[in-house]
């Protein structure tokens, strides 16, 4: 969704997606994705991040463009059936599972895939109890948007008399998945994610920016939840600097618990490193023999990181993406001193201006 930056600002999720999502994603091609993907990617090598998952539609147009830029992924094809005729829907969950079948393991290893319903409340249940034991019957990991908003927790509640979660558990969604979000759990469903050991992708910037709520990160760590950093795409964030990401999640944890010591430094970084590693069931975000050699170089002689008091304190509350001097992916050098070395930076822009402009001009 990197196309969308900065072209629906100010809205709640409910009509950001109805109103400026959904109408112009209907006009989106393979070519259009590909071209966001690279943006996303070219983005995200500069700022270090090496990882990411992503569901969407499209995606092996988003394998291509992984594939070419040397960057580590947990891709998913998005399926949903609300809103939708019964046939559509049967193509989309029919996609998610061929493609995940496909690519799992592209890109010498560097790609893996996912299952990805959208959530709780864009999927009717009679999908997830048709589709859900095929992609466990192949290994296939899960990953869905959940407890995003009150508006998605409420009418679950209300039609099925429990907890979105543990309406997920029932169905068997929480063992080998991740979620994204879960801004609105309760103690209850805080239990079911660590007795699972399903972690969550905390999405603070966009969270903020969607005024959705922010997720109890300090309760949730304390209860024993893998807990990561997301940044929810461009379109609601609006960029993918994971270093603002730590000093948000941070800021907010701690102004949420009214406790200057909660979500301290050291937990913010270890959420964007071997957290994110352990969400995308990857042997990264730590260095150390066997680990793979997944790095961001960042250039210490900056004003802003002087004096070099607290090494870990800087990366949480003072470092920039633009502090990255190198990315290395897989052994691969993907930035060297600033430059891309797998990516046309100035053609990947030249493109998705062009195609912004046709799409929203």
């Amino acid at each position: 969704m990197t196309l969308f930056r900065g072209a629906a600002d100010d809205k709640p999720l409910e009509a950001w997606l109805e109103e400026d999502v959904w109408p112009v994603e209907a006009e989106l091609d393979a070519e259009d994705v590909r071209i966001g993907a690279e943006l996303g990617i070219a983005e995200m090598i500069r700022s270090g991040t090496t990882a990411f998952a992503d569901m969407y539609f499209e995606m092996p147009a988003v394998v291509r463009a992984v594939r070419e830029a040397g960057l580590r992924a947990r891709l998913g094809r998005g399926c949903l059936s609300v809103g939708t005729d019964e046939a559509a829907a049967r193509q989309d969950f029919e996609e998610s599972l061929a493609f995940a079948r496909e690519y799992d393991g592209a890109a010498d290893g560097r790609i893996t895939t996912m299952f990805a319903p959208h959530s709780l409340t864009t999927v009717d249940e009679q999908f997830l109890r048709e589709y859900l034991p095929q992609a466990r019957e192949a290994g296939i990991p899960v990953h869905f948007h959940a407890n995003e908003t009150k508006g998605e927790v409420e009418p679950i509640i209300e039609k099925r008399d429990t907890r979105p979660l543990a309406y997920a558990d029932e169905l068997g969604l929480l063992e080998n998945a991740h979620i994204a979000h879960g801004v609105h759990v309760d103690e209850t469903e805080m239990k079911l994610l660590a007795a699972r050991e399903t972690p969550v992708a905390h999405c603070p910037a966009s969270n903020m920016k969607l005024a959705s709520g922010m997720a109890p990160v300090a309760e949730l760590r304390a209860a024993g939840v893998p807990v990561a950093l997301g940044t929810d795409g461009a379109g609601s964030n609006n960029d993918l600097d994971m270093f603002d990401e730590m000093r948000d999640a941070a800021m907010v944890g701690k102004l949420a618990a009214e406790d200057a010591s909660a979500v301290p430094a050291g937990a913010v970084v270890e959420m964007a490193t071997a957290g994110g590693a352990t969400a995308l069931g990857i042997d990264s975000g730590r260095i150390a023999p066997g680990a793979n050699a997944d790095l961001a170089v960042l250039d210490l002689d900056a004003v802003h990181l002087t004096p070099r008091h607290d090494l870990v304190s800087h990366l949480a509350y003072a470092a920039r993406g633009s502090d990255v001097r190198h990315t290395v992916c897989d052994g691969q050098v993907l930035m060297r001193d600033r430059e891309l070395t797998t990516i046309d930076e100035a053609a990947v822009r030249e493109r998705a201006n062009e195609r912004a402009r046709a799409l929203f001009d």
